[in-house]
């Protein structure tokens, strides 16, 4: 059996642009900064910024909701940081955000680690 990543191109664009970023940047910025730093559409990528998550519980939809920093191809859920180091919590929060939707690929891409940036494939 082939073994192949999920969503492979698209990661690799995703990647590539958050990898353009770092070089340019480094750490020490906010999240915010990154995201804006982000030329998603400049390398073909289509995304939602800042899109809502429902939640629901036994079919029933709740008030709380998530907001998720990007969604890219309509299929995988960025999360972006800005920490020396990535925690259990950052990656909850991001399994957390696969299980509201039907989506089944996120990437927690770190812009705050030195002295290279950290991207890490959650996979539902």
């Amino acid at each position: 059996m082939k073994n192949s990543l999920l969503y492979k191109e698209e990661s690799f664009k995703i990647r590539g642009a958050c990898f353009a970023v770092y070089k340019d940047k480094g750490h020490g910025f906010l999240e915010s900064v990154y995201q804006k730093c982000l030329e998603l559409e400049a390398c073909g990528i289509p995304f939602v910024a800042q899109q809502r998550l429902n939640l629901s519980y036994r079919s029933k939809r709740l008030k709380s909701e998530f907001i998720a920093d990007l969604i890219c191809f309509e299929k995988v859920i960025v999360e972006l940081k800005a920490v020396s180091s990535l925690a259990d919590a950052h990656r909850a929060q991001l399994h957390n955000y696969l299980k509201a939707t039907d989506l089944r690929l996120g990437l927690l891409v770190n812009f705050g680690h030195h002295p290279k940036i950290e991207i890490e494939r959650i996979i539902k």
